[in-house]
């Protein structure tokens, strides 16, 4: 129900913009989160954006180079990545809140709708 795109190769300094298209689902009341999961590693948040689009939150390795946005007309959100080092490399998730007594804030109780990722490598 959440399909993640605009992943790939880049190099240092470079930008990606990801996308995080919904179906079967409608977003726009819910809050939506981006997530990462590097090799060997845990996964960790990235960002948070609530269902009025104000005020999103962002993990601090990404705060100031990364946005994120949503369109809830075309049921999307975006994760754009500018000044990408190689620790930002790692596969990237989109979810969204439990529809169930959403509030549509950050962060939500729970996600219950994940994408299935996308790959980001950014190397020299």
């Amino acid at each position: 129900q959440l399909v993640e795109s605009g992943g790939g190769l880049v190099q240092p300094g470079g930008s990606l913009r990801l996308s995080c298209e919904a179906s079967m689902l409608s977003i726009d009341k819910l809050a939506v989160g981006w997530f990462r999961r590097a090799p060997g590693k845990d996964r960790e948040d990235v960002a948070c954006i609530e269902s009025d689009g104000r005020d999103p939150i962002y993990s601090v390795p990404v705060k100031g180079r990364f946005t994120v946005s949503r369109d809830d007309a075309q049921n999307a959100a975006y994760l754009e990545m500018n000044n990408l080092k190689p620790e930002d490399s790692g596969i990237y998730y989109c979810a969204a809140e439990r529809e169930f007594l959403a509030l549509g804030r950050c962060p939500p109780r729970v996600y219950d709708f994940w994408g299935r990722g996308t790959q980001v490598t950014v190397s020299s």
